[in-house]
């Protein structure tokens, strides 16, 4: 996809993004199941990557040179789900069945179910052994796609999350982009209080890595992010995206209780009305 950056591109993202939220605060309430705020905060991230980043085909999800996604917190699926729909690989009318029985849609990416979607995700800390595996095949094949894995900061707390970071370093997976939704919560509280990850990004560097900090909000952020990540040549890049949960619905914001609980149909209402009045200022 890869077209120029411009005013109204940007404009056109951010607006993608709405609607996202928009699809993602009438899934959960219907499913009344799933995850609120990793989704909503990553909402600016999965726009900017399937209507400007990715090189994909909706109408060909296995088109062979297309750039592989890999979601390691598969919690946050809604997200990935409605921008798939909003980019055309499966109608929107479909997120209505998300964790219904018989679902393709269900509460964790299912690779079988779903084309589009290249791993089965759930247990947290698989994502980026998975992602390594596909970047160093490309690697040795002499493949151009790229392969990028997204990560939350707390499955930073599992070891086989470290024994990956070691690979790819010691590799020098050039071809491997990893962005961590760094929004310092996960269902037990604040990632500091949990399990400290900090100094996140000398951790990185210490391991290999080109390690690049962005705003998760800014879509000129993400996409300039990206693009340093393909100019550099003898390394893998991880790109730490400061986001804020739940971002767009005031009540769930910074609220680590919102990480594992949907709305009920008062409150769907309530963040639908708020999301929509930031579309209106916008404009």
């Amino acid at each position: 996809m890869n077209q120029f950056l411009t005013d109204e591109r940007v404009a056109f993202i951010e607006d993608k993004a709405r609607e996202i939220r928009i699809e993602i605060i009438n899934m959960l309430a219907q499913a009344k199941s799933g995850h609120s705020a990793g989704p909503l905060g990553m909402a600016d991230i999965f726009a900017a990557f399937y209507f400007h980043i990715l090189n994909h085909d909706p109408k060909n999800p296995s088109w062979e040179e297309r750039d592989r996604l890999i979601l390691s917190n598969g919690h946050i699926c809604p997200v990935r789900y409605a921008a798939m729909a909003l980019s055309g690989f499966f109608p929107v009318s479909e997120l209505n069945t998300l964790r219904k029985i018989n679902s393709r849609l269900q509460g964790h990416p299912h690779r079988e179910s779903l084309p589009g979607v290249e791993t089965t995700s759930g247990p947290l800390g698989t994502g980026l052994s998975q992602a390594i595996g596909m970047a160093l095949s490309a690697k040795m094949d002499d493949k151009k796609w790229r392969t990028y894995c997204f990560m939350s900061d707390g499955e930073h707390d599992e070891g086989n999350t470290w024994e990956a970071i070691a690979f790819a370093g010691k590799y020098r997976l050039r071809n491997l982009t990893a962005l961590i939704d760094r929004n310092n919560i996960q269902i037990d509280g604040h990632t500091e209080d949990v399990m400290p990850l900090e100094p996140l990004s000398e951790k990185y560097i210490d391991f290999g890595w080109h390690v690049l900090e962005i705003d998760g909000h800014n879509i000129e952020e993400i996409v300039a992010a990206v693009n340093e990540a393909k100019a550099i040549y003898e390394k893998p890049t991880v790109i730490i995206a400061h986001t804020i949960p739940g971002r767009g619905v005031s009540f769930m914001e910074n609220n680590h209780l919102w990480h594992g609980k949907p709305p009920n149909e008062e409150e769907a209402k309530m963040a639908i009305a708020e999301i929509k009045r930031t579309e209106k200022k916008k404009k």
